[in-house]
């Protein structure tokens, strides 16, 4: 199966093709960089293929061995995006399938795009530095000179050398994680070598390393099970951790090997990070990473999980080609990520997360209304384009969306599940971009469901869905709205009082909100977003009332700065802009920088079309709280950049 070239890296993957990986690696705090080796174990896909070409960003590039023999290397120009492209001479009269070893040594440096280091006022025990990656979508050759695309899988081992405890995207060789941190020796003084391996091929933006004083916990086995699974946390939250996920993580994986292929890598851990952290979850392979804005002592937040586990079959298992086929990652997993939700709780959990979703989706595609083709699910990058100028909710929620219209054109879940499977066990380990999916689709269903199927599939709007643009979907979609009712009835009696200006008269009680889980308070408050902005005193008493003026639940939080600057122009706004900024960059007494995307980019939007000089100052005075990849985009969002 071929796959088209991909427009966000230099790397001549298509002639000569990296397998598998080798990272040799000194972690140094004091100086703030990786440091060592990567060997890559590359095979000629063309033959006599005299060069290879590896994507590189920001690294001190300082010799190259070819099979153990001094190389010949060089750095083309540099790339705003791509960084630039690191070419070795290969020997001439090799075949295809020929395989040679390439060393490169190199360090990272200061303007590493895929590495935060925390000082260790940033942590939570505030004893210890910390250091974590994020690679996806294309910063993987910030932390390696690799052929940073998802049409390349590999395999790899590491050795990392550290004063901190050391994890990765892998399976841990030694020291072993259950016995003593750091292997008995003193943390943060004396150096261990942490051993990983990593025997299922991926693509290098799932490589990950965290390094911070760390513990683990096991959670129990599971009979018939070969995997495990445990959490991993600063020392001061590793109990809250368990507690969180504990009745949660193996009751999703079981539940998802129900209805996909078995877990093929081995082991499923999950790592709280520090508040800086951009994203809800990494999928990052045996290892996601978490926010720790999901710590809410509840257990109210623990579905997160689903989604990232749900990536271990779709998008590190079947993985998109190259950005432009983002969706393939996302939707399916966010479509997956619901039928388990409908397995774990009710049918009505899975249409209550689909609506709450649509609201994101919304505000997604009004985001990119002057960008339209980015409110595309397939998206044609331009060669060197930033695939995260595009990265928004539309391929997750759209793509959803689209999959369940598809479940219910061809006869209901059921019906669909045998194909999801059969999906999944075609293209494991593979990449592939949405014409092959497409492709497969028609085939399976051709065979499995006659004419009728095929017919099914013809009346679908495939333009529409995969190339279309607007705020629409190209059809109305339906949902059960059982769990929302409520919700919707309730914010309909706040629209109703804003004529009232005695609000102590409004007749609106704490225990309004008895009843209600977290996902109908999140509901609740997207539903005022969709009436004109309340009242200042409204949203005051709103905010005090039902505790989402001092919520350590950033979910409710966030919702609510959202209704209270949904008006830009109001006194409402005015008031709470300044708040919303000093709860973004954690000084609302909490000194918790809230990092992840989700929450800091949209708050600062909100503010700034409330008082752009605010946003701007209060951004700047906090802008290294944020991992590099958030303050980037924030700058942009910003217009700093």
């Amino acid at each position: 199966m071929s796959l088209p070239p991909d427009p966000t890296t230099q790397a001549n993957w298509q002639d000569v093709a990296s397998e598998h990986v080798d990272f040799d690696w000194t972690v140094d705090f004091a100086k703030e960089t990786i440091s060592g080796s990567v060997t890559h174990t590359l095979v000629w896909r063309k033959p006599d293929v005299r060069e290879v070409i590896f994507d590189a960003q920001a690294l001190d590039i300082q010799k190259v061995l070819v099979e153990d023999k001094p190389g010949e290397f060089s750095l083309g120009p540099k790339h705003e995006v791509m960084g630039v492209p690191l070419k070795v001479v290969l020997p001439a009269d090799r075949a295809v399938g020929d395989k040679i070893r390439v060393q490169i040594f190199y360090s990272t440096t200061k303007d590493c795009t895929a590495l935060q280091w925390l000082d260790k006022e940033q942590t939570q025990g505030k004893t210890f530095p910390f250091l974590f990656s994020q690679c996806q979508p294309i910063y993987a050759r910030s932390l390696a000179p690799l052929q940073d695309t998802p049409s390349v899988k590999i395999t790899y081992t590491a050795n990392v050398k550290s004063v901190l405890p050391a994890l990765l995207s892998a399976i841990r060789v030694a020291p072993p994680a259950t016995g003593p941190a750091h292997d008995g020796k003193e943390i943060g003084k004396d150096y261990v070598t942490y051993e990983y391996k990593q025997p299922v091929p991926i693509p290098t933006y799932l490589v990950a390393i965290a390094v911070g004083n760390f513990r683990y916990r096991a959670l129990p086995a599971v009979e018939g099970k070969e995997w495990t699974s445990g959490v991993w946390a600063e020392p001061e939250l590793i109990d809250a951790t368990y507690w969180e996920f504990s009745e949660a993580i193996n009751k999703f994986l079981i539940t998802a090997e129900k209805i996909l292929p078995p877990y093929r890598f081995g082991v499923y851990d999950v790592l709280v990070l520090p508040p800086s952290f951009p994203y809800g979850g990494m999928e990052n392979a045996c290892l996601t990473f978490l926010t720790p804005t999901l710590l809410v002592g509840d257990r109210t937040l623990v579905d997160v999980v689903v989604h990232e586990l749900t990536h271990s079959w779709f998008g590190n298992g079947v993985t998109q080609a190259n950005s432009t086929h983002f969706w393939l990652n996302e939707g399916w997993t966010t479509y997956i990520e619901r039928v388990l939700l409908q397995l774990l709780h009710t049918p009505a959990d899975r249409g209550f997360s689909f609506l709450i979703g649509r609201t994101s989706l919304t505000n997604a595609l009004k985001q990119y209304t002057s960008k339209p083709k980015y409110q595309r699910l397939v998206i044609d990058f331009d060669v060197g384009e930033d695939p995260d100028d595009a990265y928004s909710t539309v391929p997750y929620e759209k793509g959803a969306n689209f999959l369940l219209h598809l479940e219910r054109m061809l006869g209901g879940l059921d019906v669909f599940l045998p194909y999801v499977h059969d999906y999944v066990s075609t293209f494991m380990g593979k990449s592939i971009t949405t014409e092959d999916w497409k492709r497969h689709l028609y085939a399976y269903w051709a065979q499995h469901g006659g004419e009728e199927k095929v017919k099914a599939l013809d009346r679908i709007k495939w333009d529409e869905w995969l190339y279309g643009e607007g705020l629409e979907l190209p059809v109305e979609m339906i949902y059960d709205t059982a769990l929302a009712r409520e919700a919707f009835a309730l914010a309909e009696k706040w629209d109703a009082s804003r004529s009232e200006s005695d609000v102590s008269k409004l007749g609106f009680q704490e225990a309004d909100l008895s009843t209600f889980n977290a996902n109908q308070k999140i509901v609740f408050l997207e539903r005022l977003q969709s009436y004109p902005a309340l009242p200042s005193t409204h949203i005051q008493h709103l905010g005090a009332l039902y505790g989402f003026l001092s919520t350590p639940n950033a979910e409710l939080r966030w919702r609510f700065y959202e209704v209270a600057l949904l008006d830009p122009a109001s006194a409402a706004a005015r008031a709470f802009a300044p708040a919303a900024a000093q709860w973004v960059v954690g000084r609302d007494g909490s000194g918790v920088v809230r990092g992840r995307m989700k929450f800091c980019r949209p708050t600062f939007r909100a503010v700034a079309r409330v008082d752009r000089t605010l946003a701007v100052e209060v951004f700047s005075e906090n802008k290294l709280s944020f991992h590099p990849i958030a303050r980037r985009l924030i700058e942009k969002d910003l217009g700093l950049a």
